[in-house]
């Protein structure tokens, strides 16, 4: 659970070893190279990518994470 919304998280490890709080339910995403959009992976690899396109080429499954989406995220800034 989010300290500052309350809202349910899951945690991911990320190929860097660290845990990143994401929003649960995984989501289709389109993989694109400087797109604005960003998932983690099951897997744990964090991909840049847009959240719609063309069903047939989805590029795979991720959770967004939770900074991007929860409105404390402010809050948890390191200075």
């Amino acid at each position: 659970m989010c300290r500052g919304c309350g809202a349910e998280i899951v945690w991911v490890k990320t190929e860097a070893g660290k845990s990143m709080p994401c929003d649960p339910g995984a989501v289709p995403f389109w993989a694109r190279p400087g797109a604005p959009g960003k998932v983690v992976t099951p897997l744990g690899k964090v991909v840049s990518c847009d959240f719609i396109g063309e069903r047939d080429r989805v590029s795979g499954f991720g959770y967004v994470s939770h900074f991007s989406t929860c409105p404390k995220a402010k809050e948890f800034k390191r200075k």
